[in-house]
């Protein structure tokens, strides 16, 4: 403010560009911790097992799929084969996630 910087210059130029890379990895890590989140998924997003074509009915996302049917594994053959590989999709989105908002992050800190 003494260099004949405005109140919004400052926060726009100093204060918003260098805690860029913070915002961005915060959305990154709850975005990730929300697709790996079970009983919250499951209660918000209404645990129907139909797709739909829109997006604001009733879902059944991959951790309500895998915690529903984690009981019944045993007694179905090739179930828990199926449930794994539920699981690996899973664990492969959030990776993808994780990764790409790294890159961002590397991005962003380097400008």
């Amino acid at each position: 403010l003494s260099l004949g910087a405005t109140r919004w210059e400052t926060i726009k130029h100093v204060i918003i560009r260098k805690s860029f890379p913070g915002i961005i990895s915060s959305f990154g890590l709850g975005l990730a911790k929300a697709f790996g989140e079970t009983l919250a998924v499951m209660m918000v997003v209404g645990n129907m097992i139909q797709i739909s074509g829109n997006p604001f009915n009733a879902g059944y996302p991959l951790p309500a799929l895998i915690a529903n049917n984690y009981g019944e594994m045993m007694s179905i053959p090739l179930y828990d084969s199926a449930l794994m590989f539920a699981a690996l999709v899973l664990l492969v989105v959030i990776l993808a996630i994780n990764l790409i908002f790294r890159y961002f992050i590397y991005k962003t800190q380097r400008a």
